[in-house]
């Protein structure tokens, strides 16, 4: 991998380049999928090539291959420097990177457990065993089991002098029971422990085990049927609590997104939209939450699936303070958006796949913890709801106007669980919604350490299925968070 980036590295200097990078990659997967009893498919891809990205006359280029060989390094650089030639004839501001001292080092992400290693027939047995579970329970008319897992080896260089490798696991695994009401067709589905896919961290097979999928498929069965008799969730303003898995995708959709510095700048405005975090509002006292808000980007806590040592453009990992005390403090930058605001990159950008672009993406935006446990919270509730397990959402292009809905919602009565509701959705403002969280902030444990924070916020909307979302939110609101791990304490 090395010969070949420095290679690509000298070529492209050669034909003109003031910057080159280069990231040579290997990305093996393996998934099994387990549907009704029978496995539905085993399969293990292998994708492998490299990319060289270069500035000339103040423009980028970029070009990649998955032909390996010192012919095909010099024929990419040179791509590479002749696209970036072409993009220079746009006007536009030249591309300024921040500076960056050359970063030296290797990374190898922790694993008790090698997936690879574990034998297939052990893994889909596991499924199995998982899906009898769902199964037993009567009136489940549809069960999966699915686990995915693969290794990525990346060798970063760049001019500059930087010399980077590093070998990241992802492991994860999920299953849901689906039950139909046989006169009504109505359709109901519980997933454990996450919904759309799977939970995944950067750890080991380990991961999996902790799980504990086989204890839990008769308990989502059960809530599956359950659900199809249970009454329609109420509409209104309530207190509502959500699970760990459901305000993970809260934050990850409400503040992970809107923080993305080349979304803020307009980047993406004619792909994905752009950002009500506008750059006026970073160092002008902004409030996005309550006192108790507190949210960062953590690319360093193990485990979690945002964790590497070194980004793709070679910034060592970080931890960044989002919102400090309720007010707006910061972005994930790259180092050629963060000069733009006069900053350094805090190390936030990846490339999905060596035939992409490295772009600013997520590290771990994460709600921290205060003390409370999740009992406490409900101890603590006199009427409201319990919401698990995401089952839709609809954010709009600024990341402002939200509505979630979710599998399964119990109803809080005096401290305790009651009733099972059904359909549930709830919707926000985005400031508003964190703006009422109140000085109540639980941390419980998940499976294999993984951290859940739960925190009390006020009104929240409550919508039921016919109801047209409204325009003007006023709410209360408890949530919990699923960001990953620390040190398999939290």
């Amino acid at each position: 991998m090395r010969d070949l980036a420095i290679r690509a590295i000298n070529a492209a200097r050669q034909f003109g380049a003031s910057y080159v990078d280069v990231r040579v990659m290997e990305r093996t997967t393996e998934g099994i999928d387990v549907k009704n009893g029978r496995v539905e498919g085993v399969s293990s891809a292998t994708s492998s090539g490299f990319n060289v990205r270069v500035i000339v006359n103040g423009a980028w280029g970029f070009a990649s291959s998955a032909r390996m060989d010192n012919a095909e390094a010099e024929r990419i650089a040179q791509q590479a420097v002749q696209i970036a030639r072409a993009s220079a004839l746009v006007a536009g501001e030249a591309v300024r990177l921040s500076d960056l001292p050359p970063q030296k080092g290797s990374y190898r992400t922790p694993v008790r457990i090698d997936p690879f290693a574990v034998p297939l027939n052990q893994k889909v047995q596991l499924l199995l065993d998982a899906d009898a579970a769902m199964r037993s329970v009567k009136g489940v008319a549809i069960t999966n089991a699915n686990m995915e897992y693969s290794r990525e080896r990346k060798f970063f260089a760049s001019s500059e002098g930087s010399e980077i490798e590093q070998e990241l696991f992802d492991t994860g695994a999920a299953i849901s029971a689906t039950a139909v009401d046989p006169e009504s067709s109505e359709i109901q589905t519980r997933s454990y422990p996450n919904s759309f896919g799977r939970q995944a961290g950067t750890v080991g097979y380990e991961f999996v085990e902790a799980m504990d999928l086989v204890d839990h498929g008769a308990r989502i069965g059960e809530e599956a049927v359950r659900l199809l008799t249970a009454p329609q969730c109420p509409s209104g303003i309530s207190t509502i609590i959500l699970d760990g898995p459901q305000t993970a995708l809260q934050v990850h959709e409400s503040c992970g997104h809107p923080i993305e510095l080349d979304r803020v700048l307009g980047y993406e405005a004619g792909f994905v939209g752009k950002s009500f975090l506008t750059t006026d509002k970073l160092n002008s006292n902004y409030r996005y939450g309550s006192e108790v808000v507190n949210l960062t980007a953590d690319a360093t806590i193990p485990g979690a699936l945002g964790t590497f040592g070194w980004d793709d453009e070679g910034v060592p990992a970080q931890r960044t303070p989002i919102v400090s005390n309720g007010i707006f403090s910061g972005y994930l930058m790259s180092r050629d958006t963060a000069p733009l605001i006069g900053l350094s990159s805090n190390g936030c950008v990846r490339a999905d796949s060596w035939n992409r672009l490295p772009m600013i993406r997520m590290t771990n935006v994460s709600l921290e913890p205060g003390t409370w446990k999740l009992d406490d919270l409900i101890a603590d509730t006199a009427d409201g709801l319990y919401m698990s397990i995401n089952k839709s959402w609809s954010i709009d292009d600024r990341r402002l106007n939200f509505q979630f809905g979710v599998e399964l919602a119990y109803e809080i009565k005096n401290g305790k669980l009651g009733r099972l509701y059904k359909n549930a959705t709830y919707t926000g403002i985005t400031p508003r919604f964190w703006g009422l969280v109140m000085p109540f902030v639980a941390l419980t444990n998940g499976p294999c350490g993984v951290r859940q924070i739960a925190a009390k916020v006020s009104q929240c909307r409550l919508c039921a299925p016919d109801m047209v979302r409204p325009r003007h939110v006023s709410a209360t609101c408890r949530s919990a968070l699923d960001v990953g791990h620390r040190n398999g304490s939290k």
